[in-house]
């Protein structure tokens, strides 16, 4: 099965980016209710289950202004994220003239496969790496770093931009723009509940003795908080890494170059560090040499394990010639069945 254009992982990935909106606007509202519910606790003295009632209701009226903030953030985010992306890396969109190389190498892929082909951009940066953005075909776009030019062949650029263009087809780098955008909005709504919280200082009203039903409120507050904040971090870590897997084996369909794939990913390994670039940004990247928890969050699987897929998908030159000594055994069992086809034939002649 070809690795490029996987129409299960396609439709998938159209599912998630749904899911994923949907799911915006729910932890949005679970936001907005802790946020009234702390709201009810300094300012109220009634036991929990009259707060929990007033937060909800105060949910309910702020509601609306919660959808259309977060549907402003969500369109803002459309509109400009390539921009803002380009701000943290130093991306600038190069011409034909500029770079001629980068163009002619994407130019054959995309016209082997019909594809219309993206924007091409470069980072001044000695690290070598590459990703993907954009939401549709006229914002999608391919960033490379100039360190990345000057320290692969044509052979591996063009694996680079294979790679990149799966992630494309594939709708990955959709969905993780998606991603970015949920763990935005939630980490503002967040930031904002905690300043309002902590700066502001708390004012109780009421007796001491009052204070039991604020006090239980303020803490399933703080849990919704963390709990939404937490789920915002789970969205980004859960997306799958098999991307990785199919964008790489998608790579090798585009430039039928296994082995420029599996070297281009041996000369990026441990060298993609982009200097002031956020974890967000890394996480689109070709190769994220940002590690942590014994790589049970890393968003990337390891190098090694990547390039044993590769080989595994189709044996690059240099794993069938490691296989060469296999290959005289499997000739003299072909020697063996002639040999015993030929005796075969003189027991029973032609008549």
């Amino acid at each position: 099965m070809a690795a490029y254009g996987l129409y299960t992982h396609i439709r998938a990935n159209k599912r998630r980016s749904i899911a994923l909106l949907i799911g915006l606007f729910l932890l949005v509202y679970l936001l907005v209710y802790a946020g009234a519910l702390i709201g009810e606790a300094l300012g109220s003295i009634e036991p929990i289950d009259v707060l929990a009632r007033s937060a909800f209701a105060d949910t309910l009226y702020a509601a609306p202004f919660a959808t259309a903030g977060t549907a402003l953030w969500i369109l803002i985010a459309y509109k400009f994220h390539q921009s803002m992306i380009d701000a943290v890396t130093g991306g600038r969109e190069m011409t034909r003239q500029q770079a001629p190389r980068l163009y002619n190498l994407l130019e054959n892929l995309c016209i082997s496969r019909g594809i219309t082909a993206p924007k091409l951009k470069v980072i001044q940066e000695d690290s070598l790496n590459a990703f993907a953005a954009g939401m549709n075909e006229r914002q999608y776009s391919i960033t490379v770093t100039s360190g990345l030019l000057d320290n692969l062949n044509d052979a591996q650029v063009e694996s680079v931009l294979g790679h990149e263009l799966t992630h494309i087809r594939n709708g990955d780098v959709r969905l993780l723009v998606i991603a970015v955008i949920i763990a935005g909005v939630i980490s503002f709504f967040a930031e904002l509940i905690y300043r309002l919280l902590w700066q502001g200082g708390f004012r109780w009203r009421g007796r001491d003795g009052d204070r039991r039903g604020a006090g239980m409120a303020l803490l399933i507050a703080l849990a919704l908080i963390a709990i939404a904040w937490m789920l915002s971090i789970v969205i980004r870590f859960a997306l799958s890494r098999k991307r990785e897997y199919l964008a790489d084996a998608g790579s090798v369909e585009l430039t039928k170059n296994p082995d420029a794939m599996i070297s281009a990913l041996r000369k990026i390994e441990g060298r993609g560090e982009l200097a002031g670039a956020t974890s967000a940004v890394m996480e689109m990247c070709l190769d994220n040499p940002r590690q942590g928890f014994s790589n049970i969050f890393d968003t990337h699987p390891p190098i090694d394990s990547r390039v044993a897929a590769l080989v595994q998908f189709r044996p690059s030159r240099v794993a069938c010639a490691e296989q060469g000594n296999r290959r005289p055994a499997r000739s003299h069992r072909a020697t063996i069945t002639n040999a015993r086809d030929s005796r075969r034939t003189q027991a029973f002649p032609a008549i």
